[in-house]
């Protein structure tokens, strides 16, 4: 095995103790003895800490630390919402970075699809038109995410699918703060009718056009401070 330093006392006893996703791991008082890591409380607590962050570990006052499984999209997330902080406009870095991901994956991800994922999909682009035509209308929000990380939850990938779910939360909070024309919007959902037609006819590259189409539509026009003085 690789031996890796992660700067952490606690991250590397994690992983050259071998513990399973799921074990709980010793007490922050056993961990501060000489038996363990012989440093101080304090230092385990703050150590701990980062692990909770970066999705490590889940600590629970009657069950204790527990080892959780990877999940990738956590640390991202964090990061991407620091930097979203610092200069708003990058996200448009982090959704270049998405649309590379997905036109590189593309290929393999639609040939890992199920009628169940297809159906997921189709029903997903139904609700999306059911809002749209409301009255009042509603933005597809949750749809449009969870089109987009059904076509790759079966790629055996846990960076991509953790970067694509990262993605996907901090565009709910710059998404949920701006202004979408009504016809952009019929626009974009029309595009991923065009995206799955295609994937269920087995042109996966009529798909990805349309998808490349769709990431190039002008997205937001109008960004909003009070959400009151959108257009009805």
């Amino acid at each position: 095995m690789v031996r890796i330093d992660l700067g952490s006392e606690f991250l590397n006893h994690i992983l050259s103790a071998g513990y399973e996703p799921g074990e709980t791991l010793p007490t922050i008082k056993e961990l501060a003895s000489r038996e363990y890591l012989g440093v101080s409380t304090s230092k385990i607590r703050e150590q701990l800490e980062v692990a909770r962050a970066l999705g490590i570990v889940d600590v629970r006052s009657r069950t204790g630390t527990q080892l959780k499984p990877l999940n990738f999209a956590q640390p991202v997330r964090l990061a991407a919402l620091y930097a979203l902080g610092q200069n708003p406009e990058s996200f448009e870095q982090l959704n270049d970075l998405r649309i590379g991901i997905e036109v590189t994956f593309w290929q393999r991800a639609c040939e890992t699809l199920t009628e169940q994922e297809l159906c997921t999909m189709r029903e997903m682009i139904e609700n999306a038109h059911r809002q749209l035509n409301s009255h009042p209308i509603h933005i597809p929000f949750a749809e449009h995410r969870k089109f987009h990380l059904t076509m790759f939850k079966k790629l055996d990938n846990p960076f991509v699918i953790g970067i694509l779910e990262a993605y996907w939360d901090v565009y709910d909070v710059v998404a949920s703060n701006q202004y979408a024309e009504y016809s952009y919007l019929l626009e974009v959902w029309q595009h991923h009718e065009n995206i799955l037609d295609a994937i269920v006819a087995g042109n996966f590259d009529a798909a990805l056009e349309y998808f490349i189409k769709h990431t190039q539509l002008r997205r937001y026009q109008h960004p909003i401070i009070n959400k009151e003085s959108a257009p009805k």
